[in-house]
């Protein structure tokens, strides 16, 4: 059992090849390569049948919360992750817990075949893992959800001073059928245009000025995208259609 707790300022941008390119010509000169540099990211939403959490989400109200099973390919890992942010007036602090846990019990937990209380305590290692699990398990419980809604991308990361962060997320698809954390022929891509590479910053404070000048200077600028959110409005056209 894997238990993290992080809080952090995260901003995101959607960007075309050339920007992305341009930036990291500058990026290279500040930051290395993530341990993980490339990976690919399956995120599966949890929510009710009417798909309240992620309504709300979209609202952008002032308290957020979601949850959700992240695995990465040719890994039997499944990070439980329950994602809380909070509405200010400069910022968006954002809050992550998590607990690991491996792919045979993690379709045990959605098959309601065990709890991830239960889970924790085959494996304890810090108090966090118990109070995370409990967390997990009254989500699930009080709001009966149920894995809803998978998306997948790749990502190239980077990691600077400061704790700073940079993620480039690309070929992003979705599915909302046969929700398993592996790829299917049912996947369908989501971005048409140009501006398809999602870029993504996790800072603990300010951003460093020389970030800052090469984001201007490539005329780079921040916007709400929630790739989850986004995802599910393009669903509901689709049957709506």
């Amino acid at each position: 059992m894997e238990t993290n707790v992080f809080d952090r300022i995260e901003k995101k941008y959607l960007i075309t090849k050339e920007q992305k390119r341009n930036l990291l010509k500058v990026l290279k000169n500040h930051m290395d390569k993530d341990k993980y540099f490339k990976s690919e990211v399956y995120n599966l939403y949890f929510d009710t049948d009417n798909y309240d959490l992620i309504i709300q989400s979209i609202d952008q109200p002032t308290f957020k919360e979601k949850l959700r099973a992240r695995s990465y390919g040719g890994y039997d890992r499944v990070f439980l992750e329950i994602k809380t942010k909070i509405r200010m007036k400069r910022s968006n602090p954002g809050f992550k817990r998590r607990v690991m846990i491996n792919k045979k019990d993690f379709e045990e937990l959605v098959a309601k075949k065990t709890t991830m209380l239960e889970l924790a305590a085959r494996s304890i290692e810090t108090e966090d893992d118990l109070q995370i699990a409990k967390e997990v398990d009254y989500l699930i419980k009080t709001f009966d959800l149920k894995p809803k809604i998978l998306v997948m991308y790749h990502r190239e990361s980077y990691q600077g001073e400061d704790k700073l962060r940079i993620t480039f997320d690309e070929k992003l698809k979705y599915r909302d059928n046969n929700l398993r954390l592996s790829k299917s022929k049912s996947d369908k891509i989501y971005f048409e245009d140009e501006r398809n590479i999602i870029m993504e910053i996790k800072a603990q404070g300010v951003l460093p000025l020389w970030l800052a000048k090469a984001m201007s200077a490539n005329k780079t600028y921040p916007e709400q995208f929630s790739k989850v959110g986004k995802i599910f409005e393009k669903i509901r056209k689709e049957q709506n259609v």
